[in-house]
């Protein structure tokens, strides 16, 4: 059963307000459900509808349409919101403690006024440091490393996976797909398209694949083309540059990437 947002003998910007408020106090409780809008007199103007539907997709509520009051009249609206449930706001014991405690609080402020303190005191951190030891570094931003960008599926051909940083496939890569990545490319299937890792010029960068067919390989500026020399499948391997070429060896006979780096 849908929504209904009822704008009949109301200003209809004020209960936009309302609505709008409502769901900020309850955001995501009506995720997923329609609502249709009943409007009085005239129906509402394009404008009005769009800034309604704005505010509904807010909440996660497609405006499914408007109706005239004739449909929900005003008293029928009235006698619905008579029946619904008041929830009764019952404090605890442990909640009516915090309430005497601000209480106390105010008053130890008030108190603190009249002798001429500050009501917050302010702490002296150089004074509290102990001699000898130093300030703490300013802060400075640092930039977050690059991601990795996750695909689990079939990439056909004409697709493509374009990450600043590195790109993990769960599923094959097709002829004529394309993976490119600042960084590393790994799948976990027969690469049989092109992949480009290290996009950005880093040498070190590595493409993995459990089945490495790719069309053509390319790390930073180096790039290969498959010869069709391959005539089966021979297990997890890794491309990867050295002396300015693109070489593929077996995962377990890869050399170390600082002995890469060296040959770089």
């Amino acid at each position: 059963m849908g929504l209904e947002v009822v704008l009949a003998g109301r200003d209809f910007a004020e209960a936009l307000l309302e609505l709008e408020a409502k769901l900020a106090s309850q955001p995501g409780f009506y995720r997923g459900t329609e609502a249709t809008a009943v409007y009085g007199e005239s129906e509402p103007t394009p404008e009005q509808s769009e800034a309604l539907r704005r505010i509904l997709e807010g909440g996660g509520i497609t405006l499914k349409g408007f109706a005239p009051a004739t449909v929900v009249d005003g008293a029928e609206f009235e006698r619905r919101r008579a029946m619904r449930p008041r929830r009764e706001i019952t404090l605890s014991d442990e909640a009516r403690s915090l309430v005497a405690d601000f209480a106390g609080a105010r008053a130890d402020i008030a108190q603190r006024r009249k002798r001429g303190e500050e009501s917050v005191r302010r702490a002296d951190l150089a004074a509290a440091r102990p001699a000898g030891v130093a300030a703490p570094p300013a802060l400075t931003v640092v930039e977050p490393p690059p991601g990795t960008l996750y695909h689990v599926g079939t990439l056909r051909g004409g697709q493509s996976l374009q990450q600043v940083g590195n790109i993990v496939v769960v599923g094959d890569v097709n002829p004529g797909a394309e993976l490119m990545a600042s960084g590393d490319i790994v799948v976990f299937g027969r690469l049989g398209g092109v992949a480009h890792a290290g996009a950005q010029g880093d040498a070190n960068a590595r493409v993995y694949a459990l089945d490495l067919a790719a069309t053509q390989l390319r790390i930073a500026s180096c790039i290969a083309a498959d010869a069709g020399e391959r005539t089966g499948a021979t297990g997890p391997e890794a491309a990867f540059v050295r002396d300015g070429r693109i070489l593929v060896a077996a995962l377990d006979k890869l050399p170390h990437p600082e002995a890469q780096g060296a040959h770089t």
